[in-house]
């Protein structure tokens, strides 16, 4: 497993961290994602044999929202 920390910028509310947070959830090969509205931050547990940190960060991009590693 690895794991990964991201600054999220464009959230403005905690329904965005929520919908993010489920966006992340779904993808096939994470084992766990929080995000946090208050901390404007991702983190993430993902099996890298299923699915790359540049495909999880396209799904938060195409989701509307923009990352900064950590």
């Amino acid at each position: 497993m690895e794991k990964i920390n991201w600054s999220i910028s464009g959230m403005h509310c905690d329904g965005c961290s929520a919908r993010l947070q489920k966006v992340l959830s779904g993808k096939t090969g994470v084992q766990s994602a929080e995000v946090s509205f208050a901390e404007k931050q991702a983190s993430l547990e993902y099996d890298s044999a299923l699915i790359s940190a540049a495909q999880l960060q396209e799904a938060v991009e195409k989701a509307g929202f923009e990352i900064a590693a950590v």
